[in-house]
């Protein structure tokens, strides 16, 4: 689902609509909710020949036309909320899972989106890593950002989200506030589910 929201993959029916945009095969929209969407991806994809700061300012010099100067100080904006501004000068292999994967929070915040869309950003993750990303997750949780993010983390769910969608086979099976569907799932799928991974 988020793949479709960026436009990465096509959806095959109904509608996606992305701060009042329906995504088409007009291109002009689609590079449109693209400027408001970052993306954070599984396996970080940061570039490895680029350093930290440069895998930063890469999208905003050509998304925004921002110059290398401006785009550099809000690189380090980022950085520094991430925890890892230290780390602005190195590449990509000296840097641990958990602190690419701030990185790659970083990059997709230095283009100032309105929605960030994660796909399960911990599970490349060494378990003592997984925190580090998780909390830097609440803190932008904490700070407005309006995220969508696809996990099996569900203690971070539970803790952070105000609306949990339990999709299987490409179909939303249930939505609800997190209390309710944690303690109250609706659908046999979802009781199966919860059933296995909540002891």
């Amino acid at each position: 689902m988020i793949r479709c929201i960026n436009w990465l993959e096509k959806h095959q029916k109904g509608r996606i609509v992305v701060d009042g945009i329906e995504l088409t095969d007009d291109h002009k929209k689609v590079d449109a909710v693209r400027k408001e969407v970052g993306m954070v991806f599984q396996h970080f994809n940061l570039f490895p020949h680029l350093t930290v700061m440069e895998n930063c300012t890469l999208a905003p010099m050509w998304v925004r036309k921002i110059d290398r100067k401006k785009a550099e100080e809000i690189a380090g904006r980022f950085l520094e909320k991430v925890k890892i501004a230290d780390q602005a000068h190195k590449y990509r292999g000296q840097l641990s899972g958990g602190q690419q994967q701030r990185v790659a929070i970083a990059r997709a915040l230095c283009t100032k989106p309105k929605v960030l869309l994660f796909d399960e950003p911990t599970s490349a993750l060494d378990p003592e890593m997984v925190r580090e990303v998780l909390d830097t997750m609440v803190r932008l949780a904490e700070d407005g950002m309006t995220m969508l993010c696809v996990t099996h983390e569900m203690g971070f769910a539970r803790q952070v989200a105000d609306r949990v969608i339990f999709m299987d086979r490409g179909e939303i099976i249930e939505e609800n506030a997190p209390a309710e569907f944690f303690s109250n799932p609706q659908h046999q799928r979802t009781k199966a589910f919860l059933s296995q991974i909540i002891h």
